[in-house]
């Protein structure tokens, strides 16, 4: 790219291949929609039911997938799990698409 002449092809290519895996888990608009609560700190299942109208076991299986992939972490306190964004790549992400759709009034609207 223009911005770095010094990267290499293949290290462009590994790069490519975890943008796209990251892609791919943000394509299903829930755990985008988790994502979107959690830039603004940890959350329980139970409040990001609440915001997002979900259900508890939907809820649940959305945030493992989000955690196997790396996009958020967890951190228990006694019974109750706290789920946090993974790394500050994850909160720029989440912020640019913030930006570019939900910044904007829609045209729609």
């Amino acid at each position: 790219m223009k911005d770095n002449p010094e990267f290499s092809q293949s290290a462009m290519a590994q790069s490519a291949v975890e943008a796209s895996s990251y892609l791919r888990t943000l394509s299903n608009p829930a755990r985008l929609l988790l994502l979107c609560q959690l830039v603004d700190g940890p959350k329980r299942v139970g409040e990001l039911e609440e915001a997002l109208d979900l259900g508890q076991a939907y809820v649940s299986q959305q945030l493992a997938r989000l955690r196997a992939d790396g996009l958020v972490s967890a951190r228990k306190d006694g019974r109750i799990v706290h789920y946090s964004l993974a790394d500050d790549r994850i909160v720029t992400l989440v912020n640019v698409l913030y930006d570019l759709f939900c910044s904007q009034p829609n045209a729609d609207d």
